[in-house]
């Protein structure tokens, strides 16, 4: 009976640092939809295959594109006459100017009746009126360019969520198809980033302490790799175990049996 207890400790303490995993892409995402609208595209064949910068699912975008030629039409429009009633400005400034000069030479001339003097004086502030009033018409093209401009932008990105572009990445699962239309939050397919790879094991407590130093053998296999990061809070499922994630490098194929040793 001794013997088979020292036999299981030893056994225990043998295996002790040795875990399993699976590797897994470093990240795999949920891709939603932004935007409401009529699937054009979701190509099928792209399935397990690497994207491009070409668009892997559409939404029907024609009318946010006509819309935003025609508010880009607008915004030009809107900044010439800004540009012209500066160039009048300018004008009426100097005339401002000038009448001032001739306001103040004349307004205390024994010579010049009041009526003339009066007739001088309101004349120089309806100049003045007209310079206040011309930057206050240049004040507000430019507050409706800055509405414009956002609301362009706004535009730039609807059209932008409405054709998902994931360059580098792999297309895990398309959950949509052409003729479906879609909502916001609508889940539309899953990526998965396979620059690099993860492995995420589940360590002992004893284990937890110097996990970040320990070396690491992969398949019986002495590697450089590290911990790369650790939970030192226990696992909500597995109960006494600590989640731990290393990220090496991308296999051919994914999703392999790996053996991970902690020595």
């Amino acid at each position: 009976m001794k013997f088979i207890i020292i036999v299981s400790l030893f056994t225990t303490l043998i295996f002790g640092d040795v875990y399993y995993s699976k590797i897994q892409p470093i990240e795999l995402l949920d891709i939603n939809s932004n935007v409401s609208g009529l699937i054009l595209k979701a190509d099928e064949n792209l399935i397990g295959k690497i994207l491009s910068k070409k668009t892997y699912i559409k939404i029907d975008s024609e009318l946010d594109e006509k819309e935003l030629s025609l508010l880009n039409d607008k915004i030009f429009y809107l900044n010439n006459i800004v540009m012209s009633n500066k160039k009048v400005l300018i004008n009426l400034e100097e005339s401002l100017k000038r009448k001032k000069e001739n306001y103040e030479k004349i307004k205390s001339l024994k010579i010049k009746s009041s009526i003339e003097k009066d007739r001088e004086f309101y004349d120089l502030i309806n100049s003045k009126n007209l310079v206040l009033n011309i930057q206050k018409e240049i004040l507000n093209l430019q507050v409706q360019i800055t509405d414009l401009n956002l609301k362009y932008a706004q535009l730039k990105r609807t059209i932008k969520d409405k054709n998902l572009v994931a360059d580098g990445y792999v297309l895990y699962a398309l959950l949509v198809k052409a003729g479906k239309v879609v909502m916001k939050s609508t889940p539309l397919a899953q990526i998965a980033d396979i620059s690099k790879a993860k492995l995420t094991i589940y360590l002992d407590k004893a284990d937890v302490g110097n996990a970040k130093q320990r070396v690491i053998y992969l398949d019986d296999k002495k590697t450089d790799y590290k911990i790369t990061r650790l939970l030192k809070i226990a696992d909500s499922k597995n109960i006494s175990k600590y989640k731990a994630e290393i990220i090496i490098d991308p296999p051919k194929v994914f999703s392999n049996l790996v053996k991970v040793e902690l020595k």
